[in-house]
């Protein structure tokens, strides 16, 4: 008697027209995050950012995919309605990877962070993610085990994430050696040093340096076809007019933590509290350079999927 392997459930995805016929046809897509629209600029701001977003992928030479969720489902790609919706709705939640099960199986609307924007890319078949910044290992993290679930996801979901590294609020060395104790590749593009989101340097430098897209893509493919069974993160630093100055982050950094250990603020509350405070110190000005940020990367990124979407073309013929 033959016993049937059990069934595996599949997840609902929902494509755009756009996205669908791109996949379909072998052309280069870029997925993004919906939490920047939802917890990002106030409104409407933050839907004009996110339709500047996805203007530099199309700049890039791809089609942006912005993920969401609604209804059940995973939304792979949004209509200008659904970014309308999603910027003017209040008190849409962040999803990320760990509460993504709970929220589709509840029926809710979420908006994707990073972690559960790499699950939906790979479910969907889009090799190439895009993001400002990367979530790490936070300041203190030996006594608070504080570690973005960013970083755990890279070791799990085949696909490239492109972003101008991660704040400089985290522990960016500790973060470094986390991404080289699981293996992930950090190929830094523009720059011999790891970047700092809005800063164009952390100070610490990167492991690999590759300028040219089409070795970039290249490297992305041998990465998977030796097996690995995670991503490759490529960094890219902010343009030197949108930057801001690392010192004057720094000096934020320190102050403001100084105010929540005297405050009493702790655990995942001390991210907005410090956030919020070199917003103040820099007069608003990391506002704008997060915003600038999210779409050079975005650029990028659809750069960088163009280089891949030609070499996969080149590779079947």
């Amino acid at each position: 008697m033959t016993i049937p392997a059990p069934r595996r459930r599949s997840v609902p995805l929902v494509f755009t027209d756009e996205v669908a016929a791109a996949l379909a046809d072998g052309d280069p897509v870029v997925a993004l995050e919906s939490n920047v629209i939802t917890h990002g600029l106030p409104y409407p701001d933050n839907a004009a950012t996110a339709r500047k977003v996805e203007e530099a992928v199309r700049a890039g030479g791809a089609v942006p995919a912005t993920i969401g969720i609604d209804d059940c489902r995973i939304m792979i790609g949004m209509t200008d309605r659904d970014i309308e919706r999603f910027a003017a709705t209040p008190g849409i939640p962040k999803v990320s990877s760990r509460d993504l099960a709970a929220v589709l199986a509840s029926g809710g609307t979420g908006a994707t962070t990073v972690a559960s924007s790499l699950v939906a890319a790979e479910l969907a078949g889009i090799p190439f993610f895009s993001s400002a910044g990367i979530g790490g290992v936070h300041r203190g993290a030996e006594s608070t085990m504080d570690i973005s679930s960013d970083l755990i996801q890279f070791t799990r979901s085949r696909v490239a994430v492109v972003c101008a590294g991660a704040k400089k609020i985290l522990d960016l060395g500790l973060t470094l050696e986390f991404l080289e104790t699981h293996g992930v590749p950090v190929i830094a593009h523009g720059s011999d040093d790891f970047p700092a989101f809005y800063c164009r340097s952390s100070g610490l430098r990167a492991p690999q340096r590759l300028d040219d897209p089409a070795l970039i893509a290249r490297a992305v493919e041998t990465h998977w076809a030796l097996g690995n069974p995670g991503g490759v993160l490529v960094t890219s630093p902010t343009l030197p007019e949108d930057a801001i100055d690392e010192e004057d982050v720094e000096a934020a950094i320190a102050d403001a933590l100084r105010g929540a250990a005297a405050d009493g603020v702790r655990g995942g509350a001390v991210t907005k509290y410090v956030m919020r405070a070199v917003d103040r110190a820099t007069e608003g000005r990391s506002a704008q350079a997060n915003a600038a940020v999210l779409i050079h990367t975005a650029q990028i990124g659809g750069r960088l999927a163009a280089a891949h979407a030609r070499l996969k073309r080149e590779e079947d013929q």
